[in-house]
């Protein structure tokens, strides 16, 4: 769950964090919008979390899907044919952040109680 948690996050960083939205739907299939004019659609099933946006200052579009099995959840996303991809493992004392920016840039971080490198 924690995992998930960080998917929807990671994908909501790519929203204005200025205004806060309003949602709508069910715990599995929801839309938000808030007052900037962005949007954002999650649709979630068993493992599996789907979302698309619409940033509105730029005029893009983006999506990200997300599975998870067990402890590890594999991202994959793309704006305006940018791809990024990303993997979260979570273990006793640490949770690891790897994989690839819409740059080609890759990146490794391990997270303890004591912070990240």
């Amino acid at each position: 769950m924690k995992a998930l948690k960080s998917t929807l996050i990671s994908g909501l960083m790519l929203i204005s964090t200025a205004t806060f939205a309003s949602c709508y739907g069910s715990g599995s299939s929801y839309t938000c919008n808030d007052a900037s004019g962005n949007s954002y659609n999650v649709q979630k099933y068993g493992n599996t979390t789907n979302m698309q946006g619409y940033n509105a200052s730029t005029g893009s579009s983006w999506s990200q899907n997300s599975q998870t099995y067990g402890n590890t959840t594999y991202i994959n996303g793309n704006s305006n044919g940018n791809g990024w991809n990303q993997t979260i493992q979570t273990m006793p004392g640490m949770t690891t952040y790897s994989g690839t920016d819409s740059r080609g840039n890759s990146f490794y971080r391990t997270c303890t109680a004591f912070g990240c490198n």
